[in-house]
C-alpha cells in the first residue's frame, strides 16, 4: 500500500519531505516513514511504493549495527506507540515506523565525504576546495578524496526549505563550541568507517552520507538520530562498476531526477507525475540497496 501522508488524530504532528512525526506527550516521538519523494528541493505527486518501509528498515538495521554510539531508538514496532488504532491504519503503517526519544537536534548536518560527488564536486570544479578544506588539483569526478582520515568532514547548515548550505567547520565551532564540533566531527567520520567497511564487504561503495545527531538531556549523552545510511541519505555505487571520471550508477532516485531533467520541467512550477516505469525502476533500486546491504529479502516485495 502507497503511504503518501498519514493522519493520526489528538497527536501533534510535523511532516517533513518524507517523514512524518508525531508527539507522543511522554517524551517520546512516533516517526513515519511515507512513501513520498523529493527532487530538487520539491515533493513530487506520486511516491514510490514501499520506499518509507525500505527507509525505515535500513535505518533500524544500521542503527543496530553501528556501535558504540548510542542512537534514538526505542521500537520499531507501531504496536508499541500504545495508540488505539483502526486495524486498516495500524496494517499501513507497518514497517513504517520507529519509537524514538527525544533530543536536542544540533542545527548541522554532519556529511562526511569518501568520495567527490555531488555539491562537493561541483564546489571543488569552481574554488579546488570542499567546505573550505582545500583538495589537490587534478581530481576527477568521483575521485576518491585523499584524506587522511580516510574522508572529509563537510557539515552543512540544515534549511527549513530550499538547499542546505555547505559550510566551513570552523563555522560549525563558532556555532556549537570547539569541543561539541570536534566530537560531532570525530563521530560521524567513526561511523562513516564502519559503514564504508561493512558497504565495501557487500561490493557497495559509501561514496558520501549525511548524519544528523542530538543530545539526550535525561540521559546526558550524545545519540544518532533521524535516519541513517539509507538511499535517501547516503551515495552508493556497486564496486563493480565503479570508473572515476564521471557520474557513477547508484542506488537512490537518479532515475528520477534523469527523468525529470528530460520531462520539460522548469523546477520551479508544480512538478510533474513520474510515470509508472520510472516509479517500478526507482522502487527496485531502494529494494536492491536493502536486500545487499541487509543480506535479508526485503518482506514487501
Amino acid at each position: 500500500m502507497e503511504v503518501l501522508t498519514t493522519s493520526l488524530p489528538g497527536l501533534s504532528r510535523h511532516s517533513g519531505k518524507v517523514r512524518d512525526v508525531y508527539d507522543l506527550g511522554d517524551g517520546r516521538l512516533l516517526f513515519i516513514a511515507t512513501d513520498r519523494i523529493s527532487a530538487f528541493d520539491h515533493v513530487l505527486p506520486n511516491g514510490i511504493p514501499d520506499k518509507g518501509r525500505v527507509l525505515n528498515g535500513l535505518s533500524a538495521f544500521w542503527f543496530e549495527k553501528i556501535k558504540p554510539w548510542s542512537n534514538h531508538v526505542l521500537s520499531t514496532n507501531i504496536d508499541d506507540a500504545g495508540l488505539d488504532l483502526p486495524h486498516y491504519v495500524r496494517e499501513s503503517l507497518v514497517g513504517r515506523t520507529m519509537i524514538v526519544r527525544k533530543a536536542e537536534v544540533f542545527p548541522f548536518e554532519c556529511v562526511v565525504r569518501g568520495y567527490l560527488s555531488g555539491s562537493g564536486w561541483r564546489e571543488y570544479r569552481e574554488s579546488g576546495r570542499v567546505c573550505g578544506i582545500s583538495l589537490p588539483p587534478g581530481l576527477v569526478e568521483s575521485a576518491r578524496i585523499p584524506a587522511e582520515e580516510g574522508a572529509c568532514f563537510t557539515p552543512a547548515t540544515k534549511a527549513q526549505s530550499g538547499h542546505d548550505e555547505n559550510v566551513p567547520f570552523e563555522r560549525m565551532v563558532q556555532a556549537l563550541g570547539e569541543s561539541i564540533a570536534n566530537t560531532l566531527r570525530t563521530a560521524s567520520l567513526d561511523v562513516y568507517k564502519q559503514a564504508a567497511d561493512f558497504a565495501e564487504s557487500k561490493g557497495l561503495i559509501l561514496a558520501d552520507t549525511k548524519f544528523e545527531w542530538g543530545w539526550d538531556v535525561q540521559k546526558q549523552e550524545l545519540v544518532l538520530v533521524d535516519e541513517v545510511l539509507t538511499p535517501d541519505s547516503s551515495r552508493y555505487w556497486p564496486k563493480e562498476d565503479y570508473r572515476p571520471g564521471g557520474p557513477q550508477p547508484s542506488f537512490d532516485k537518479q532515475y528520477v531526477r534523469d527523468w525529470l531533467d528530460t520531462a520539460g520541467w522548469d523546477k520551479a512550477s508544480k512538478p510533474p507525475v513520474l510515470p509508472p516505469d520510472v516509479v517500478a525502476r526507482t522502487r527496485d533500486k531502494y529494494i536492491d540497496a536493502y536486500e545487499i546491504l541487509t543480506g535479508q529479502a526485503f518482506p514487501w516485495k
